[in-house]
């Protein structure tokens, strides 16, 4: 009954979706007729074309949205997801349906053959997946309102069996009890003979294991909920195959490791599910936007700082001669290996000096840091202070090698004595600037540099890169970015 009222709701919603896009279809077109000439009368002459000599091509794009929309997530249950995550498949569907539907347009000859103009109208087209992407957001910010609205009073709900007594399944039943939106009834739990830990009083508790089938048989159950280990899955497979038959829908929440703190994310390779553990930011369109923001910003820095960089050159040649430009081989994303450069700051035989220095490191760990270092020049003290010996890293961030906001490259030498848990900050692509570099740097032990990396890491966003950068300039112009 349940299974039938879904799809019934999302045939419904799909036919809406529909006529939501129709009715972008003439808003789009009534704004580029009036009210962009109005507006912008020079860009925008008047008159435009009738409504009725655009009608002809609402059946493809009915076809375009519509093909998408069903290719889509939007016609599943939405009871546990984001906002957020729906609002980014809308903007997916109208972006692609904007780019397909001017493609095909320009690529069949849509407007010579089907509508026997010259030229469809390039600003209707973006505002018909502009107005189409507003009126779908509204209509799921409603339809989930509404729907939220209906199971908090106790309608459309699925009745769940949590099989496992152990705290996560305790949190789960917890989390559905409090939202009560989510539409979850939990009827009770299900122990197991591996269960060790006692279900907390005034918990229902419907059985063991071995009882399951028949609570089934004897109770409406929508969904039954595994909180147990990998190898008692094993052990279930026969009961979890006889619920499927009764055509009982099963969940599992995936602790595989429990003591493990990483995102999860279910794919297929050629048709066999792969679950992916990974610690990392993943996102697509924010990672998109981080290399974008690398790209734009490290062309215009260079630009901008071409005399700056050149005047340096020259200074260092003419003072100390010599190589201008210093090259040193330093880790990348995952341990990968690149050229890292630096105009140069030491004296040319400085690393060979360096084993000299070694008992007046200030750093703890396997960093070598010195502040008042004898092998830095009068010209590379002030490079430093101002970190302007760091500008030619914005051909390795426009090369890719690494990013403008990012954990700082180490040495190869320096990873080797890595603790294990300090090697996760090579899963992000190293940087120019970053949290330790605008939170004190060299006042800063080694562990707590390592520490804000992974902090950086853990709570990593396009936003948040913005707010390094903004810091780092005064952090440069003040001298606190000196080495």
């Amino acid at each position: 009954m349940l299974k039938e009222q879904s799809r019934l709701l999302a045939a419904a919603t799909f036919v809406v979706d529909l006529a939501l896009v129709g009715i972008a279809f003439m808003l789009a077109h009534s704004c580029r007729a009036a009210l962009l000439p109005f507006f912008f009368p020079e860009a925008f002459p008047q008159p435009f074309y009738a409504l009725a000599d655009y009608l002809p091509l609402l059946p493809w794009v009915l076809v375009i949205w519509g093909l998408l929309l069903l290719s889509s997530d939007s016609y599943r249950s939405h009871r546990t997801v984001p906002l957020i995550d729906e609002a980014r498949e809308i903007a997916r569907v109208c972006a692609i349906g904007l780019v397909v539907l001017a493609l095909s347009i320009y690529a069949l000859r849509l407007d010579s053959w089907l509508l026997g103009q010259d030229e469809i109208s390039r600003p209707w087209i973006v505002l018909l997946a502009l107005f189409a992407g507003l009126l779908l957001l509204t209509e799921k910010l409603a339809l989930r309102t509404l729907s939220r609205y209906v199971r908090a009073s106790g309608f459309n709900y699925r009745t769940v069996v949590i099989v496992g007594t152990n705290s996560v399944a305790v949190d789960l039943a917890d989390s559905m009890v409090d939202h009560r939106y989510w539409g979850f009834r939990v009827l009770g739990f299900v122990s197991h003979p591996n269960s060790e830990e006692p279900l907390p009083a005034g918990r229902p508790l419907l059985g063991t294991v071995d009882d399951l089938m028949k609570i089934v048989e004897s109770t409406v159950v929508d969904d039954i909920l595994f909180c147990v280990g990998r190898r008692d899955l094993d052990r279930m497979e026969d009961m979890i195959l006889a619920l499927h038959e009764q055509g009982i829908r099963t969940r599992f929440a995936l602790q595989l490791f429990p003591h493990a703190r990483a995102k999860t994310q279910l794919e297929a390779l050629d048709g066999i599910p792969i679950l992916t553990f990974s610690t990392t930011p993943e996102r697509f369109l924010p990672l998109i936007l981080k290399r974008t923001l690398d790209i734009v910003l490290s062309v215009s820095m260079m630009a901008l700082s071409l005399p700056v960089m050149l005047f340096i050159a020259l200074l260092i040649k003419v003072t100390e001669g010599g190589q201008v430009v210093y090259r040193q081989t330093r880790c990348g994303l995952n341990g990968r290996r690149f050229t890292m450069y630096k105009f140069r700051t030491m004296v040319e035989d400085a690393e060979q000096r360096q084993g000299d220095l070694m008992h007046l490191n200030e750093m703890d760990g396997p960093v070598f840091k010195l502040r008042r270092d004898p092998r830095v020049t009068w010209i590379g003290r002030f490079l430093r202070r101002f970190s302007l010996d760091e500008l030619p890293q914005l051909l390795n961030v426009l090369r890719g090698d690494m990013s403008l906001v990012g954990p700082r490259p180490p040495i190869p030498a320096e990873v080797a004595q890595y603790q294990r848990w300090q090697r996760r900050r090579l899963s992000m692509k190293p940087g120019l600037t970053c949290l330790w570099q605008i939170s004190g740097r060299n006042h800063l032990d080694f562990d707590r540099w390592m520490q804000l990396d992974l902090e950086y890491i853990d709570s990593w966003s396009p936003w948040l890169d913005l707010k390094i950068l903004v810091k780092t300039v005064p952090a440069v112009l003040s001298g606190r970015g000196a080495s």
